[in-house]
């Protein structure tokens, strides 16, 4: 069940369509986070009133907390948390290899301390998948070995073997059709090891692939190389997915070398940090500046934020740690992106993405 259709190409910016369980989802396309089963600050209405499409929860911290038995009682994640369209769910691997001091990698899998009580749980490739399955997700995402950069030759070596290993093991393990388990490309800085990762995995024929492993210490030269780089070994009728990046300049940079799907926490942390996110460039709202500006927080933007707030108010909720302020500010957020990435694909569609790639290129430097 799914499928995925390449409907235009212009370069190797690419508009496609991906048919899940709970809907279509129109490619390329942004995904809020939702690591807890909820976008920090959205509800379902707001998500859908800006035209988010799908969202991706965490594996890692929905195992910890409620955990699977309450999810499934709920009637699957879906019902649980009220949001109707599709879901993508990651291993949980990144957030488990980030706990270098509480975990222990062995070839079967990977033990590890929870940071909420201290208790302790193992991932494998195969009881990962069946969680996530078990909540009915749309997408699901194999467990892989996330190294942080910069590492050595070994690391690298070893995580690209362990990854493929896992891939291997998912695949055999997946037994609902309406979830597709995407498998995920690793390999750090280093060509021959990409090459070696997707060649391994795309042999394994998966509906899609993540490219990993980037947007995790290297400077933005290289996620731009080796994203592009790595995207062109993929299949071009499979999705691709870069995990991690959120800015105006990474979705349009990562669009630009041939990728589908994003993900990122940046806009809505950067909504409750006072952080705004505007096709010229990023402001905080919390800057003397604003206190008395009576203008909309982006002129050009037809989100209801900027039609309905003026910048004076939204300094107001932030100096005065009202609950509002991050709400709003995640909104509007969001929807710039999830905007953005409607533009890019009826420029794609149009045949003029160059154009459109360096406009949006040229008004913002994150």
């Amino acid at each position: 069940m799914g499928s995925f259709d390449l409907l235009a190409q212009d370069g190797s910016a690419r508009r496609g369509s991906l048919q899940l369980a709970h809907g279509t989802v129109q490619t390329p396309t942004f995904m809020p986070v939702g690591t807890a089963a909820t976008v920090k600050g959205l509800t379902p209405r707001d998500l859908r009133e800006i035209k988010s499409q799908i969202i991706l929860a965490n594996t890692y911290h929905l195992w910890m907390r409620p955990g699977r038995d309450t999810i499934v009682a709920a009637g699957g994640l879906h019902h649980f948390m009220q949001w109707p369209g599709p879901i993508l769910t990651d291993s949980g691997g990144f957030q488990v290899f980030s706990l270098e001091s509480r975990r222990k990698l062995e070839r079967d899998g990977v033990t590890f301390s929870s940071h909420i009580d201290g208790s302790v749980h193992t991932f494998t490739p195969e009881n990962v998948i069946e969680f996530q399955e078990a909540l009915g997700v749309d997408i699901a995402m194999v467990l892989d070995v996330c190294v942080k950069l910069p590492a050595d030759q070994k690391e690298l070596e070893a995580s690209v073997e362990l990854t493929t290993h896992w891939a291997q093991r998912s695949k055999a393990a997946h037994k609902r059709p309406e979830t597709l388990v995407f498998a995920i490309m690793q390999g750090g800085l280093n060509e021959s090891l990409r090459d070696r990762s997707a060649r391994d995995i795309v042999e394994l024929d998966f509906p899609g692939y993540a490219i990993g492993g980037l947007s995790v210490g290297e400077t933005r030269d290289d996620m731009y190389k080796f994203a592009r780089s790595s995207a062109a070994l993929l299949p071009a009728e499979k999705p691709r997915y870069l995990m991690g990046v959120g800015t105006v300049r990474d979705l349009v940079m990562a669009v630009d070398c041939g990728v589908d799907m994003f993900d990122c926490v940046y806009p809505t942390r950067c909504g409750r940090n006072g952080r705004a996110i505007t096709r010229s460039g990023d402001l905080s709202i919390r800057n003397a500046v604003f206190t008395r500006d009576f203008g909309p927080l982006e002129a050009r933007c037809p989100c209801m934020v900027c039609t309905t707030f003026s910048r004076a108010y939204l300094s107001h909720l932030f100096r005065a740690n009202e609950m509002l302020g991050p709400q709003l500010l995640s909104y509007h957020n969001v929807y710039v992106l999830n905007e953005l990435m409607e533009e890019a694909r009826q420029a794609i569609a149009d045949k003029r993405w160059a154009p459109f790639r360096d406009a949006a290129l040229a008004g913002t430097t994150r």
